[in-house]
């Protein structure tokens, strides 16, 4: 099954298809799956991962069956939440929402959860949830303004990318790397490789 699965990728993240592209692996197919993100009541942050990142894969499977295209199909889907306790941060769309969340993390703690999903050619769902702790250093308001200027928060939940300039207020990580990035490569190529899916890398002649 390995030598002609395709592998569908239900996010248009470039972070995510960067993060697979540094794994040696090039989705066959970049499926965006637009889902509803907005947490159920009472909903904890951990649940709300799981929750979205299958609502994801379920989605794009959709998707490809209507295209008859699922065979040898298998979905990676993912979704991250930041959040301070039981409070889920944005996904900042304007300079307030950024400031509002880059005050709050400001000198605490906060954990980050990924929810990955795959579905199989067959139709085996697999899950596995993944938690990063981090605590940023104090910030200055000097320090959000100038972070606001660079864009660098738009879209991005909690309001920071830690692979850009948000990296050097990290005083603390514990967990995976990746997982704060977007998508935790450990976990979801073990999923993938647990149900046959070839995750060696695929090089091109010139890397080989």
């Amino acid at each position: 099954m390995s030598n002609v699965a395709k592998l569908v990728l239900a996010s248009g993240s470039p972070r995510r298809i960067e993060l697979l592209q540094q794994a040696g692996l090039e989705p066959d197919r970049i499926l965006p799956a637009d889902v509803d993100e907005t947490p159920a009541r009472n909903e904890i942050p951990r649940s709300l991962a799981k929750r979205l990142s299958r609502e994801k894969a379920e989605r794009a499977l959709s998707i490809l069956k209507a295209e008859n295209d699922s065979d040898d199909a298998f979905i990676l889907a993912a979704d991250t939440v930041v959040a301070v306790g039981r409070r889920v941060l944005p996904k900042a769309a304007i300079s307030d929402e950024a400031v509002d969340c880059l005050q709050l993390l400001s000198g605490r703690s906060h954990r980050v959860y990924t929810g990955i999903c795959v579905i199989t050619p067959g139709g085996k769902i697999r899950q596995k949830l993944v938690e990063t702790r981090l605590r940023f250093k104090r910030l200055s308001r000097r320090e959000i303004d100038r972070y606001l200027e660079s864009g660098e928060w738009r879209g991005k939940a909690g309001g920071y990318a830690i692979q850009g300039l948000a990296g050097s207020w990290v005083v603390k990580l514990i967990g995976s790397y990746t997982n704060v990035v977007g998508l935790p490569l450990y976990e979801a190529l073990g999923l993938l490789a647990g149900d046959g899916f070839n995750t060696e890398p695929r090089l091109s002649p010139a890397a080989s």
